[in-house]
């Protein structure tokens, strides 16, 4: 195993065990401790290094290798540090405890998105130790909070930070997993993200005693009614460009091209397709996905509940309003809308990077050359990342990594926010080659 596969490896590894397990509550996270391990990786290397913690424990670092030219564009590589809980009784193995296994990592983050943020590291140490001095500014960004809207973390340093994180160009999660067609393997360049419109229905009834349900106006049944018909809406397909353009550049044959570019059927044609995760993703990217995930409501075994909240995770497509997606919850509640508070909690219009830029052309020339007889094809997320703050600061934004095909698009889906995540030692290799080449290529040496 060469030296960089060992020491990514090694890297990740310590990520993963630090176990900054971020649930959305203050005390959670604690991101500083990873900020330590990458602080401890990186010093003495020659980047200049900046830490920043807005909230005791949710520490982000900055390190940069400033470019010869001030005029000339810069490059953001940014991994976040934090991860999602996990439940060990899921797991085959430690979630935390970072095990390689017959070439594999294994733990929480190991895909989301430690595995980059190790590998983003390595490359530009590599890079500074090479004497690297790029045109532009090269900068590397460990950043904190992501899994908790960026609030302390990406978002609070492009709202207060702006100068220690500004760059031209960002390059974040989560593309580049190889989906085989007809035509070749296709790497997915996430170029946009669809937005958020997070809505709690309050559904309001009246008390009673338990004992006698007889004609009481039961909250709780009235919101299982609410569940079913938000479960049954049915959105039109929206076949926007840029899934065109994902489309038309896989190289499917016309009857499996063709459905997929016709909103009619298009639902029926996903849930015949035998490939889930390609079902899912095709799904999302053409769709407003409105998908109840939490319930709240009644307060004692022996009382009838007056009042039930049902949280909504809605993502929305480019170029739609909160206005937008509100009328279609109430469409979807028909005649119980009015019987229904909506409650938005949080709404982000989704945000989109063209496809057309040096930075595309650059990721497209030093995939092909590392993943022989590859194309890169641009990809509507269905989920959110850092990388919406800075395409609104100005920024060309977007996901992508280099993953060898160990380990099948269906399993890397099913591994986000999931059981077993796992990672194998060639993709780790594979994209920190690809950050370093891609800084020579776009940076200039």
């Amino acid at each position: 195993m060469d030296d960089v596969t060992g020491e990514v490896t090694d890297l990740l590894q310590h990520l993963i065990r630090n176990a900054c397990v971020n649930d959305g509550t203050p005390g959670s996270g604690q991101e500083s401790r990873n900020a330590d391990v990458l602080t401890s990786y990186l010093e003495g290397s020659g980047l200049d290094f900046q830490r920043y913690e807005p909230v005791p424990g949710r520490a982000s670092v900055v390190g940069r290798i400033e470019g010869r030219n001030p005029e000339a564009p810069s490059l953001l590589l940014m991994g976040h540090t934090d991860v999602v809980p996990a439940n060990a009784d899921g797991w085959q193995r430690d979630p935390f405890g970072g095990e390689l296994v017959e070439g594999e990592v294994w733990g929480r983050g190991a895909i989301d998105m430690l595995n980059l943020t190790a590998s983003m590291a390595v490359a530009v140490k590599r890079l500074t130790a090479a004497g690297f001095r790029p045109e532009g500014d090269l900068i590397y960004l460990g950043v904190a909070d992501e899994e908790n809207l960026g609030e302390a973390g990406a978002k609070w340093l492009v709202d207060n930070e702006r100068d220690a994180v500004a760059a031209d160009y960002v390059v974040t999660e989560s593309g580049g997993i190889p989906i085989p067609t007809p035509s070749g393997i296709k790497l997915p360049v996430v170029i946009g993200e669809k937005g958020t419109h997070w809505t709690t229905l309050r559904v309001r009834g009246t008390p009673g005693h338990g004992s006698s349900p007889l004609l009481t106006d039961n909250a709780l049944v009235k919101a299982s009614e609410v569940v079913r018909r938000i479960d049954a809406y049915r959105p039109e397909a929206q076949i926007h460009a840029t899934w065109r353009r994902l489309v038309e550049s896989m190289g499917f044959p016309p009857e499996l091209t063709d459905p997929m570019l016709r909103a009619e059927g298009f639902r029926e044609f996903c849930e015949a397709l035998p490939m889930v995760g390609l079902a899912r993703l095709a799904h999302a990217c053409t769709h407003t996905t409105i998908a109840p995930t939490v319930v709240h409501g009644g307060s004692k075994v022996n009382v009838i509940p007056d009042q039930v909240d049902i949280d909504l995770d809605i993502r929305t497509l480019p170029g739609q309003t909160g206005e937008d997606i509100d009328a279609m919850v109430r469409e979807a509640l028909g005649d119980l809308a009015d019987d229904v508070e909506l409650i938005v909690r949080d709404h982000e219009s989704a945000t989109e990077s063209p496809a057309d830029t040096p930075l595309w052309d650059a990721l497209q020339r030093v995939a092909a050359r590392l993943f022989p007889g590859s194309a890169t094809v641009p990809l509507m997320m269905m989920g959110a990342t850092d990388a919406r703050f800075f395409r609104r600061a100005g920024s060309v934004a977007y996901g992508f990594g280099l993953f060898s095909q160990h380990i099948s698009y269906d399993e890397f889906s099913s591994m986000f926010h999931g059981d077993n995540e796992r990672v194998d030692q060639e993709s780790l290799r594979l994209s920190t080659e690809l950050w370093e080449t891609t800084a020579r290529d776009l940076l200039g040496a």
